[in-house]
């Protein structure tokens, strides 16, 4: 079975930091995918079967390499809070696994020094400043290099910034700070088929945001007021992780910028190319 329902579930009508042309994508590849007959077929909403999720997910191991006493985990495709993998999988991460392979390397007596190897749009903002803060806060103990190969833009980003130290190459991205919510208004297409949906509520912001019903004025400017709460954390991380005043991360207005474009924003230390990066990592050690 398809696991894009799962994926939609995770991006829409929840907030997350993702370079709005991956969040275009996702839509348009979820809208081919996901349509309202999917949806609701013989007046039942479809419901992944866990057994056949169950098949599809790989046997766990240790969840990253040692290359040269370097452990390199992963962190590609887009990021979810709980993926249930320690390896990325079906074209995600989840933050649960990068916390699980972070701390066992840090206990793991044979790593002396950890890679977050990062290519990757971002993902969801749920699990992810923890996660940040996590990474920060264990700095000192082991030497911990992001290597870009090639991008790390908004939730990837705020891991990486966690970094001691960020590489990114010539034609790899940093930035994207910032935080959407992508809300999907599906009730004049079940209109269309002959479908109406009430809400029965105890409550006026009972189901406020629906994607079953139009998304109200107030709605949007509560959703807009938590988006703006995200965003200013998603700056003032990046400042404090980076050493650089959070007004200058806030005047980036989530822009990205392109290998050494993020060195001169403060967003990245050096270019180089991932193997460059890791044979400095080697050498330092």
């Amino acid at each position: 079975m398809s696991r894009f329902p799962f994926l939609a579930q995770r991006l829409f009508n929840v907030p997350v930091a993702i370079h709005p042309q991956k969040a275009e994508v996702v839509v348009c590849a979820l809208a081919d995918r996901l349509g309202v007959t999917h949806l609701f077929h013989g007046g039942k909403a479809i419901a992944l079967d866990a057994s056949t999720l169950a098949d599809e997910s790989p046997a766990l191991d240790v969840g990253y390499d040692v290359v040269g006493g370097v452990a390199v985990i992963p962190v590609v495709g887009t990021l979810v809070q709980k993926l249930g993998n320690l390896r990325p999988y079906s074209g995600m991460t989840g933050y649960d696994g990068i916390r699980i392979n972070f701390m066992t390397a840090l206990l793991d007596a044979d790593v002396k020094a950890i890679v977050l190897d990062i290519d990757s749009p971002g993902g969801e903002v749920a699990g992810c400043f923890d996660l940040v803060d996590l990474i920060y806060a264990n700095r000192g103990k082991k030497p911990i290099w992001a290597i870009l190969n090639e991008n790390a833009f908004s939730a990837a980003y705020a891991l990486a910034s966690a970094a001691d130290r960020i590489t990114v190459p010539r034609t790899g991205g940093t930035g994207s700070v910032g935080v959407i919510c992508m809300h999907t208004d599906l009730s004049r297409a079940l209109d269309k088929q002959g479908v109406v949906v009430t809400l029965i509520r105890y409550g006026a912001r009972k189901a406020e945001g629906s994607e079953l019903e139009p998304l109200s004025d107030d709605a949007r400017a509560r959703m807009q007021a938590d988006i703006d709460q995200m965003g200013s954390l998603f700056c003032d991380t990046v400042a404090r992780n980076r050493d650089i005043k959070s007004t200058l991360v806030r005047s980036y207005e989530g822009g990205t910028f392109l290998g050494a474009a993020g060195v001169q924003a403060g967003l990245a230390d050096a270019v180089r190319a991932p193997s460059d990066a890791f044979a400095e990592l080697l050498s330092s050690l």
